[in-house]
């Protein structure tokens, strides 16, 4: 498991570009055969990735301090690839491109299978804290609330669909769900763009062209720095960062936050005459 300690935002202004990208860039999520795992401190979320030629368990390792991954966490799971399974305490759940599933605290066994092992699944899991259990359930692009949002003249209209959060499957912590990028369109979260002080919020981007990139906006408002993205490749924001993005082709991208709350509209907005 890679560790990642917190950042302080005055020591973040002196970062090169490959310390940002050291510090904030997750990389090779999804190694065939293998489960890899990012923990950040950042409110202890773990970030990660299954791949699964056989069947793979996931383990609570050294690192966690418990008996199991789940004693004291919940976890969340999106399937960014083909077809594949996610067995809960013996119960398999079948998740299809975009399908999620949510898997409360308290659940021992966990286990990623593929449909097809020559063309493994690729499962992206987020995993906090929890405090509580809730059931463990699925849930489809099409059940999940959703929005259609910004404008053709921004060039950032995209749909948001809401998979985790009290609306809809809940979580004790946990709040995630996956936004699309229209055809035509570049940007998401800006303008405007927003922190969340009372939570930390990571982004996986996918569903990009494989000669696209995307250029992650980050930082305080008034001293932005960026990271250039490829597909399949995620981002950490610390609570004071914004978080916006801007690709060469549409994509869309996992958010997932824990922190204080789960009110999804609780943002900090900030206009872009404030960014630097």
């Amino acid at each position: 498991m890679d560790m990642r300690q917190p950042a302080n935002p005055r020591d973040f202004e002196s970062y090169t570009t490959e310390r940002i990208r050291e510090e904030f860039l997750v990389q090779n999520l999804f190694a065939a055969g293998s489960i890899n795992l990012t923990y950040s401190f950042i409110d202890r979320m773990i970030v990660g990735g299954a791949c699964p030629e056989k069947p793979l368990k996931l383990e609570a390792g050294k690192e966690l301090g418990t008996e199991y991954f789940l004693e004291r966490r919940e976890l969340g799971v999106i399937n960014v690839g083909p077809p594949g399974s996610v067995q809960a305490d013996g119960e398999s759940f079948e998740l299809a491109v975009n399908d999620g599933l949510f898997i409360g605290q308290g659940v021992r066994d966990v286990v990623f299978s593929s449909r097809n092992p020559g063309d493994p699944s690729r499962f992206y899991l987020l995993s906090g804290p929890a405090h509580c259990s809730f059931p463990t359930r699925k849930v489809t692009m099409e059940e999940a609330e959703s929005a259609l949002i910004g404008t053709p003249e921004q060039c950032n209209v995209r749909r948001l669909s809401k998979y985790i959060h009290p609306g809809g499957v809940k979580s004790a912590n946990l709040v995630m769900g996956v936004t699309v990028i229209e055809p035509g369109s570049v940007w998401n979260s800006l303008p405007p763009c927003h922190t969340h002080a009372r939570r930390m919020e990571v982004y996986l981007y996918y569903g990009m062209k494989p000669d696209a990139i995307l250029l992650h906006l980050m930082g305080e408002p008034e001293k932005t720095r960026h990271i250039v993205v490829r597909n399949e490749e995620a981002v950490i924001s610390p609570s004071w960062s914004i978080h916006a993005g801007a690709g060469t082709s549409d994509y869309r991208f996992i958010w997932g936050m824990v922190g204080d709350n789960q009110a999804f509209t609780d943002m900090d907005v900030i206009q872009v005459d404030r960014l630097r």
